[in-house]
């Protein structure tokens, strides 16, 4: 078995919810669940299937983005992984309705940082292990950051 870090492109000013799931009938559920999260919301979504003829399954509302997510899972090339590149919303809005989606399993990350995949690879097909996502801690939260969190989560409306 080989394990490979794959870094993974998006746009900037874009996020992605990277996750696994099980069934062809993702997109159609992860898209339902990204039209009705917000009027405004742009995105693509891209699915893996895992058998059968093993195409890369995709969706969205936005050809850019769809192609961007697309271009993601051709990069990781893992079977029942999927991704969804989103712009005019932040993940918050949309995660626990991709969790609860019956066809979900797990999510990897949700993030505008830099993200690379860890992959494991054998001869019949790869799995996605996990995520390297940003950075690690530089320090710990002071007062004047803890002012400035604050005053951030109500800039973007996360808390009144």
């Amino acid at each position: 078995m080989e394990l490979r870090s794959i870094p993974i492109e998006f746009p900037e000013g874009s996020n992605i919810i990277l996750g696994q799931s099980h069934f062809i009938k993702t997109v159609e559920d992860l898209y339902e669940i990204m039209v009705t999260s917000s009027p405004v919301v742009k995105f693509g979504i891209a699915f893996a299937e895992a058998s059968g003829p093993c195409l890369i399954r995709h969706d969205g509302n936005d050809d850019r983005l769809e192609s961007v997510a697309v271009a993601i899972m051709e990069t990781i090339g893992a079977g029942h992984a999927f991704v969804i590149v989103m712009e005019e919303a932040f993940p918050i809005s949309v995660l626990n309705a991709v969790k609860v989606c019956h066809e979900v399993c797990g999510i990897y990350c949700a993030t505008a940082n830099p993200v690379e995949v860890i992959v494991a690879e054998k001869a019949d097909g790869k799995g996605i292990l996990g995520v390297i996502d940003g950075s690690g801690p530089k320090g710990v939260e002071g007062v004047e950051e803890t002012g400035k969190r604050r005053e951030f989560l109500r800039m973007i409306g996360h808390k009144r």
